[in-house]
């Protein structure tokens, strides 16, 4: 040791010897405290929620004036499949639809609206950006005339009354019907028989191959739902045809109807339902059968007013 470190007072130092460690002294290799690392950590991640949050915002903003942008404004409506309602009419159905937003049009309630048209079935509507509206429309097939006292109505297949019958649609080749329609219920509306219904439908979707036998009915009364009562247009006899074979029926009275009129003078009604044996006969045919026609009419002298004619097949 040097003189100077003992005149300091200074420790004398011996070889080899390793000093204790002063603790009020840190190491350079201590590691910082988890505080600070915390801290930058919370500040990073608000840093990114301001950034999210900002462009959120933005998106917002954006999204709010392209919805009231009047580049997507309904502006087109492209009407399919009316015939008896006009576009204009589909158009009034429709109103308060052009001017909104393409995006935000409730089709549900503007098809809604359609349907309360009776003669609207059925409707679809969709969106042809940027600014069309289609709309497929499915009318209602009249089926019949129904006569109700002195009102008449439009029918279709399923019984719905379209609308009262009126000079407008003279252009309809239908055959009226009575016993179709009931008489107005508590609430005021004409409501359609459904038993009548199908009964008038059966029948007429068996004439339907016939065009000529079909245009020669001119009335119907389906009062029993057993029994097709039919006036041709160029008789006022009356036909009982039943539930079934209507077509063969009627082409049966068509043959004997030169043969009638032979023997009587008028010719009331003329009943096909029954076999010989008086019986009703609306299973399948049977061509070993004969058929028994009832008749009532005023006779010719020296015949019946009432009479059976069997007639063999």
């Amino acid at each position: 040791m040097s003189r100077a470190a003992v005149r300091r007072g200074l420790p004398t130092m011996t070889a080899g010897v390793a000093a204790p460690p002063d603790r009020r002294f840190r190491r350079p290799d201590v590691r910082p405290p988890r505080r600070r690392k915390l801290s930058q950590l919370a500040w990073r991640l608000g840093r990114v929620a301001i950034v999210a949050l900002v462009a959120l915002l933005v998106l917002a903003w954006i999204g709010q004036m392209f919805l009231r942008s009047r580049f997507l404004a309904v502006s087109h409506l492209v009407v399919r499949g009316n015939a008896r309602l006009s576009t204009g009419e589909v158009q009034t159905l429709l109103d308060g639809l052009s001017g909104q937003n393409i995006l935000r049009v409730d089709f549900a309630d503007y098809r809604q609206k359609l349907m309360d048209s009776p003669w609207v079935a059925d409707a679809m509507m969709w969106r042809v950006l940027p600014s069309t509206v289609g709309v497929q429309i499915v009318e209602r097939n009249p089926m019949a005339v129904a006569r109700l006292g002195q009102q008449l109505f439009l029918v279709d297949e399923r019984g719905a009354i379209i609308d009262e019958f009126g000079p407008q649609y003279q252009d309809f080749d239908l055959p009226l019907v009575d016993g179709l329609v009931r008489q107005p219920s508590k609430s005021g509306q004409v409501a359609a028989n459904a038993a009548a219904v199908a009964l008038t439908e059966r029948f007429l979707e068996a004439l339907r191959p016939q065009a000529d036998l079909r245009h020669r009915v001119s009335q119907i009364d389906v009062s029993d739902p057993h029994d097709v009562v039919a006036l041709l247009n160029d008789s006022p006899t009356l036909l009982h045809l039943g539930e079934s074979r209507f077509v063969e029926r009627i082409k049966m009275y068509l043959d004997l109807a030169p043969t009638l009129a032979q023997q009587f003078k008028e010719v009331d009604s003329v009943d096909l339902r029954f076999d010989e044996r008086g019986r009703a006969m609306d299973a399948p045919a049977d061509p070993t059968q004969p058929s028994m026609i009832v008749v009532k009419g005023k006779a010719k002298p020296k015949e019946d007013a009432r009479m059976g004619m069997k007639v063999g097949k």
